[in-house]
Order: C-alpha cells, then structure tokens, then sequence
C-alpha cells in the first residue's frame, strides 16, 4: 500500500480537524492576529514539515490577501531579513517552536510583542498547522502545476 487518504479513510476525525481549524481561526482574530501573520505562519510551519500541498495552498491565500512576493521569498529565513516586524518575527520564531519541539537550540520569541492571548492563538495555529501538514504528506495530496 502506498498510501491512504486519510480524509476520506476517517471523514468524521477530519471533520473534527475542521472545526479545532474554525476555532483557531475565531481566537487569531479574537486575539487580533492579523490575516497576512497568519498565511506566514501557516508558510513557515509548512515549510518545516515539507509540505507542498499547504505551502502551494496558503502562499496563493497570502498574495490574494496582498501579501507581497519579496516577504514570501525570504520567509524560510525571516530572521536574516529586515521585512518582517518584531511581532511577526515573534510569531514565526513561537511557530518554529511549536513545530520543532525537540530542537535544542530556540530562537527567542518572548521579546513582549505578542500578548498571552496572541502567544496562545499562534500557537494553537501552530499545532493545527502541523496536523494539517501531516494529513496532507500522509494522504500524499497531489501538487501537480
């Protein structure tokens, strides 16, 4: 077997996804994270779990929300740019955290620009972002051009 869809293998566990994603989405915007830090994020944990489906996916979502092509460019490493604000970096260095759990070495995020009702949003986004990530590389989710 090369592969299940596990979306249609367990429709109501995905369904369930579904809505945890719904709830995230109303607690970003409850905690005032704006739409283009979240696309970013959801393009930074993608990147770390190599998937294209979401990369393909939320890059289109963040130039169709007037995300512009040179922050995308160099978001896979934003701690070398000057494009990104120190909440957007804050968010994306907590995503990398999220993501990476096991990695020793974290970049510091805690520079008091994120609230404690944004640090929790992020990284509920974060977490569903990766379980995102691995129904889509698991279920192999075609990325044909």
């Amino acid at each position: 077997m090369t592969g299940v869809n596990l979306s249609k293998q367990h429709p109501s566990v995905y369904k369930s996804l579904m809505k945890l994603d719904a709830d995230v989405k109303a607690a970003l915007e409850t905690a005032g994270v704006g739409p283009l830090l979240v696309e970013l994020v959801k393009i930074r944990v993608s990147q770390l779990n190599g998937c294209a489906f979401c990369l393909r996916m939320h890059t289109r979502d963040a130039l169709a929300k007037g995300e512009t092509t040179d922050r995308l460019a160099v978001v896979a490493a934003w701690w070398e740019a000057q494009y990104f604000s120190d909440q957007e970096r804050a968010a994306l260095a907590l995503a990398e955290q999220v993501t990476a759990l096991a990695v020793p070495e974290r970049r510091t995020w805690d520079d008091g620009s994120l609230t404690g009702e944004q640090v929790s949003a992020i990284s509920w986004l974060a977490t569903v972002m990766n379980a995102w990530n691995r129904v889509a590389v698991t279920s192999h989710y075609p990325v044909a051009p």
